[in-house]
């Protein structure tokens, strides 16, 4: 367990505009080398979040300090140039005029010309552009000019990088494969970084922590592994990955009892009542053995594998995902078996009960 001061210490951050809150109470912690995430719908106030992380906003309430170090507090607001902060925004800003080299150099001040060519050159390695320094933004492709933003902001070597919606502008395919790239390049700088997005592929594709905002708070801050498996409220359940919820009972307090069977908690059920059990595509497995059968409603083609819709019996719906050569046609009825080693449930209290929790 990391017992260093983190980087980023975010305490009981509160902002508002125009009198109204759109962010309150939010508090999280980024250890040095760590990337974070903000992962929300449009309007969540993750990118306010992030425009106070740099300075942009002036804090209603609450502290921020980067490298214990307060930048935003009670009667302190350090000036966004003065933050040691970079910064990568959605167009990129790259200058139209100056070469690629130039771009990534602009941000270099007060060294000499010999120290800003060997940072430049360092850089253009490390995203993998050496060599193409004299081109312009306009000859190379979105991606390329992505890397050069990220490059131009890893310049100075800043305490902190935020990436505000970093892949927005790119294709879908592009999307997937940049987002690897950037967490290596940021990786192997060393640099903290925080990005925000309402894309939780490229959440779970960067990020070492991710916050889930609702309304101006995190609902969970968490690893990308606890918030698909173990979410703790039902609105990250639902945002997070795919999955139905089946009405359950408790048979005593290790036990539910659902439409599909009972489930093995290994930890107490502590509200017994009007439960809600999270069954993910994962959880449901075909098995042509099984006398358990559900309706095949709907698929999507995956290449590797079918992510079929299924209605049981009752008319609930619930995912399977299933290997690829396990055709099977919509009306066709197929066996399954629930195939679950943890037992995550919610009851009125919108309150997640995991068995995989202390």
């Amino acid at each position: 367990m990391n017992t260093s001061a983190p980087l980023l210490h975010i305490d009981k951050l509160h902002h508002q505009y125009d009198g109204v809150d759109v962010v309150h109470d939010l508090s999280l912690q980024l250890q040095e080398g760590e990337i974070g995430c903000l992962l929300g719908s449009s309007g969540c106030g993750k990118t306010t979040v992030l425009r106070c992380i740099a300075g942009f906003e002036h804090i209603s309430g609450g502290s921020i300090n980067v490298a214990e170090r307060l930048l935003s507090g009670p009667g302190v607001h350090v000036a966004p140039e003065k933050r040691q902060i970079g910064m990568v925004f959605q167009d990129y800003a790259l200058f139209p005029h100056l070469s690629i080299a130039e771009n990534i150099a602009f941000g270099l001040r007060g060294v000499t010309p010999q120290a800003q060519q060997t940072r430049v050159e360092e850089l253009l390695t490390l995203i993998g552009l050496d060599g193409r320094g004299a081109r312009y933004p306009h000859e190379i492709s979105g991606g390329q000019q992505q890397r050069v933003a990220l490059a131009r902001a890893l310049a100075p070597r800043p305490s902190l990088l935020l990436l505000d919606e970093p892949f927005s502008n790119l294709d879908v395919e592009l999307r997937e494969r940049l987002s690897q790239d950037v967490r290596n390049i940021i990786k192997q700088s060393g640099t903290t970084a925080i990005l925000v997005t309402h894309d939780q592929h490229e959440a779970f594709a960067v990020a070492d922590k991710i916050g889930v905002m609702r309304n101006g708070r995190i609902e969970q801050w968490d690893v990308p592994y606890n918030l698909y498996h173990q979410p703790i409220t039902r609105y990250v359940a639902d945002f997070v990955g795919q999955g139905a919820f089946l009405p359950g009972k408790a048979i005593d307090s290790f036990t539910v009892q659902m439409e599909l069977g009972a489930l093995q908690s290994r930890w107490a059920i502590e509200d017994q009542s009007n439960l809600q059990v999270l069954l993910r595509p994962d959880d449901v497995v075909h098995d042509d053995a099984s006398t358990v059968t559900a309706e095949v409603v709907n698929r999507v083609f995956r290449g590797a594998d079918f992510l079929y819709t299924l209605r049981l019996g009752s008319g609930r719906e619930i995912l399977s995902l299933v290997p690829s050569h396990h055709n099977h046609a919509i009306g066709e009825h197929i066996g399954i078996r629930l195939d679950a080693d943890h037992v995550v449930t919610f009851s009125d209290t919108d309150t997640a009960h995991s068995d995989t929790a202390a």
